[in-house]
């Protein structure tokens, strides 16, 4: 199974941007679909971006389209998260998401849809 391990979080003003990187281990990476979810207190964790083995395929939510961008690095078993013109309404705890191995099912915005979980890192946005 995989392991991993969100970083990149921190505290930033409307408009600036942040990277959030999700280290994998334990395991190769490319078997594993991966996907970002967010999660704010009291409310049910939410799908951000979504990204396929070989990166062929990207989803993300409507929310964040066009400013928000996932990548993967999988020799070095990395996905990535670039967020643009942050807004308040961004700030949340975003956690990394894997999905497989080798998995055939064909959604990938369900938190229900991935198997591993990292522990999440803060992004607080203020303006």
């Amino acid at each position: 199974q995989v392991h991993l391990v969100e970083s990149g979080g921190g505290m930033v003003q409307a408009g600036d941007s942040l990277r959030l990187t999700c280290l994998g281990s334990g395991s190769p990476f490319l078997p594993y679909n991966m996907g970002w979810f967010r999660e704010t207190p009291g409310k049910e964790r939410k799908f951000v971006a979504a990204i396929t083995r070989r990166s062929t395929e990207t989803v993300y939510a409507d929310s964040v389209k066009g400013r928000f961008t996932i990548s993967r690095d999988n020799t070095m078993n990395r996905v990535y998260l670039q967020m643009t013109s942050l807004k308040p309404e961004d700030t949340a705890v975003y956690y990394c998401a894997a999905d497989g191995p080798w998995s055939s099912q064909p959604e990938l915005t369900g938190a229900a849809d991935y198997d591993y979980w990292g522990q999440g890192t803060q992004v607080t946005v203020w303006s």
